[in-house]
């Protein structure tokens, strides 16, 4: 989409779901180096954590569900070669576990023209994570840079 084609109150879904796995959970948590055991360490989760609904559980990772919240918005929001430029007001509402199926929608909050990058457009697209029974995981807005279109060369 190029940024003429954003409207501000407009919803996107995203088209498929991504369940994740728990080799995706345990290889993102140790790629990025995050020694918290409750991501890879299944009988540390049995042992130390004594609440329900963690208890026995691995945790997904909160950057592994927002990395997968945003990958699922990009059919519509950056295939014309937009940017991200940015998270806004990041929140993690209820724990993601291995097996959960997550989807995302987006909604248009606000879009303005580029102050510095002449044909270009800043958007920004409020977006809720949810897992298959519809509970909301993870909110955040992402701040996106859109081409405007033929600028650049862009159809």
């Amino acid at each position: 989409m190029f940024f003429e084609d954003f409207v501000v109150g407009r919803r996107y879904e995203s088209p498929v779901g991504r369940t994740v796995t728990e080799f995706d959970n345990i290889l993102f948590t140790l790629l990025t180096n995050n020694v918290n055991q409750i991501h890879f360490n299944l009988d540390y989760t049995r042992r130390r954590l004594g609440w329900e609904p963690f208890r026995g559980r691995l945790v997904v990772n909160g950057l592994l569900t927002l990395a997968i919240g945003v990958g699922l918005t990009t059919s519509f929001t950056t295939e014309v070669g937009g940017i991200m430029l940015g998270l806004e007001d990041v929140r993690f509402l209820h724990p993601v576990f291995p097996g959960d199926t997550l989807y995302a929608e987006a909604e248009v909050v606000e879009k303005r023209p580029s102050r510095s990058r002449p044909g270009y457009g800043i958007v920004k697209l409020r977006t809720t994570v949810k897992n298959q029974d519809g509970a909301r995981v993870a909110e955040f807005t992402r701040v996106i840079m859109v081409p405007m279109r033929g600028a650049s060369g862009q159809a």
